[in-house]
């Protein structure tokens, strides 16, 4: 992969934000246009098994995503990328790419995973009774659905950033398993 000149920009939307697991040198709001952070993938590995799958969040087109980018030293850059798609191409339902985002003082190209329409662990536009199922079902080596959620979303409200249908949809949730 040919890694841009100097040190690189990572996009996190969902648990990449609270939970980076790599070596960075700086954090900073990020505003990416055009994707919006959506319940839009199975899970068949960390949050849910093949028998009864999960459900995580993408990138998927439309829109715009409020999240985080993590600035990456240049040295440690092929390192990080190489932990990444460990972390996240384990099924390939994502496609890596380099994409502008918005940063307090500028703007900057981030890599970023997108989810890949194309791949049968894509959900599309799912109905909240549907979404709920699998958020109740999903536990898998990375834990339990839910947590995972509760835990994006408790990260979000501390960053001030509103995602309305992910606190509906996780509400929902909560309300179905009596832990409301």
């Amino acid at each position: 992969m040919d890694l841009p000149k100097g040190d690189i920009w990572i996009f996190g939307y969902g648990s990449l934000m609270w939970r980076p697991q790599f070596d960075h040198t700086e954090t900073q709001p990020a505003l990416l246009r055009g994707y919006h952070r959506a319940l839009c993938l199975y899970s068949v590995q960390y949050r849910g098994t093949h028998e009864t799958p999960g459900l995580v969040l993408g990138l998927d087109r439309g829109g715009s995503c409020r999240g985080r980018a993590f600035k990456v030293a240049r040295k440690n850059a092929e390192e990080v990328i190489a932990y990444l798609h460990e972390r996240e191409m384990v099924h390939r339902v994502y496609k890596p790419t380099w994409l502008p985002v918005t940063l307090p003082d500028g703007s900057a190209r981030a890599y970023a995973f997108v989810v890949d329409r194309s791949h049968q662990q894509y959900t599309g536009k799912l109905a909240d009774e549907d979404a709920v199922k699998l958020i109740l079902q999903g536990t898998g080596k990375g834990g339990d659905c839910l947590d995972y959620l509760q835990k994006t979303i408790r990260h979000l409200d501390a960053l001030g950033i509103p995602d309305g249908p992910l606190h509906r949809v996780v509400r929902l949730a909560e309300v179905a398993a009596g832990k409301s």
